[in-house]
């Protein structure tokens, strides 16, 4: 697998038109699919916790996300889900996609409104139907492992108040930890989505994919970093994590936001742009060559990227339906596994309207992929050296001939842009897909080391024609 450095045309992929939705029958859909997970793993109630930052699990039950307070739903006693908010979330949960009974509990308000009038939490709990004895499952945005604690499913990352009361009601040995019913990465059940839920993933990935390249082909040194993150031109769609951009020192921590400090040749740079189901990142040298280097590292283009680049290319020809975590972490442990290249995190993980859901690529992982899966090409060499990094991450999904026939029907201004992305790939980069890989990132596999040099790119060699 050679690689070169080559000067390559990055097509414009487009942006949306129309924005897929998750449809109402969906979201019911999702709650039989639920009621069912729990009736085996011997749950009675489910209590899903959410605020502005951890909202997944919830979301993906009713559609409803908290904006400025917290929200809670009670679930598996009655047909239709109870929605408890707060005061300003009251008006806000009309726009539930899905049919919920809205409850005014004014305890998940911000401090200094209104409080007073809202039945309490016990009250609330008590009269949804929960009782001494039975298994009341609750769900925030963690689970645990006998690594951890001696009991994990007694162990709980939501706030006390809630778990408090619900082990008054219910039993301390009957409140347990039921985030894995949603997070498991075998089967989880927000692992596996439905082709609205993808096409949606895909319409976040446009404007993210996007907004980083509208930064590699616009910033310019002199910049502040600020500046250069407006080039994004994020369109109001809701983050899943904060923006990311910095150059000189503090980009080799890769999470500071932008600040005034100014863009600077030679500096090392790195960028992140989340929204619900998206995250695209690059990392490099604000370089247009290697002379311009500092001085010891300009030898970062054979010593760390093209070795990082040829690990991913492999990651990406070789993911596919039945193929298991354990696999890809071998791959790029086989290539970039020196301590140099400091891969210390999962190399590829979930993703959702939560950037990180769980991760089934880890040594020794016999988890198989499966139809449905969005998946980040998240490989970051963290070297902890004056060598910097390298990034390329983008999102994909994994479709069998059924799940793409149903994209490509629903979405065809979706499919067309995946069509192009495969093609782009295969034709340019030299990284051939199989079928049912689905690249959602309008900067696909585009990886410039240089990074004042957008259009020269690293390539598998003879990519047109690219190897078996």
């Amino acid at each position: 697998m050679n690689i070169k450095l080559k000067s390559v045309e990055l097509p414009d992929f487009g942006l949306p038109v129309l924005e897929p939705q998750v449809a109402p029958g969906t979201y019911l859909l999702r709650q039989q699919r639920l009621r069912d997970a729990m009736r085996a793993s011997g749950m009675d109630v489910l209590v899903v916790y959410a605020d502005r930052e951890h909202n997944a699990n919830l979301t993906w039950l009713c559609g409803y996300d908290p904006r400025f307070e917290e929200a809670l739903v009670v679930f598996g006693l009655n047909e239709t889900p109870a929605l408890m908010v707060g005061n300003e979330g009251w008006g806000y949960a009309e726009l539930c996609p899905s049919p919920v009974r809205r409850i005014l509990y004014q305890s998940l308000s911000l401090l200094g409104q209104d409080r007073s009038k809202s039945p309490s939490l016990h009250e609330i709990l008590t009269s949804e139907g929960i009782r001494a004895g039975m298994t009341v499952g609750v769900a925030g945005w963690k689970y645990f492992s006998e690594r951890e604690f001696e009991s994990p499913e007694n162990c709980f990352e939501t706030p006390s108040y809630l778990v408090d009361t619900i082990r008054g009601i219910a039993g301390h040995s009957c409140t347990i930890n039921a985030n894995a019913l949603f997070m498991n990465p075998t089967d989880g059940l927000r692992i596996l989505n439905e082709a609205d839920q993808l096409a949606s993933f895909e319409f976040a990935a446009c404007y993210t994919s996007s907004g980083l390249k509208n930064v590699l082909f616009g910033m310019k040194p002199g910049m502040t970093e600020y500046e250069a993150a407006m080039l994004m031109r994020v369109p109001g769609y809701p983050h899943a994590a904060h923006t990311m951009l910095s150059n000189g020192p503090r980009a080799a921590y890769g999470l500071p936001s932008p600040s005034v400090n100014t863009l600077k040749t030679g500096a090392p740079f790195t960028m992140a742009l989340s929204l619900w189901g998206a995250l695209n990142a690059r990392a490099g040298w604000l370089v247009s060559n290697a002379s311009e280097l500092p001085e010891g590292v300009r030898d970062y283009l054979d010593k760390l990227a093209i070795p990082y680049f040829r690990a991913v290319a492999r990651w990406y020809s070789h993911i596919g339906i039945g193929v298991t975590g354990g696999e890809l972490y071998d791959i790029i442990h086989d290539e970039i596994g020196d301590p140099f290249f400091g891969v210390h995190l999962n190399p590829g993980h979930y993703i959702h309207l939560d950037e990180w859901v769980s991760s089934p690529v880890f040594s020794g992982s016999d988890i198989r992929l499966r139809s449905g899966m969005a998946i980040q090409v998240d490989v970051i060499p963290a070297t902890g050296s004056a060598y910097h990094t390298s990034n390329i991450e983008d999102g994909i999904a994994l479709a069998d001939e059924a799940l793409r026939r149903e994209i490509a029907e629903k979405y065809p201004e979706t499919w067309a842009r995946i069509q192009a992305r495969r093609r782009f790939m295969e034709e340019e980069i030299g990284i051939r897909l199989k079928p049912e890989v689905l690249p959602f990132s309008n900067i696909p596999a585009y990886l410039p080391p240089y990074m004042l040099s957008p259009g020269q790119v690293l390539v598998l060699d003879g990519a047109k024609n690219p190897p078996n």
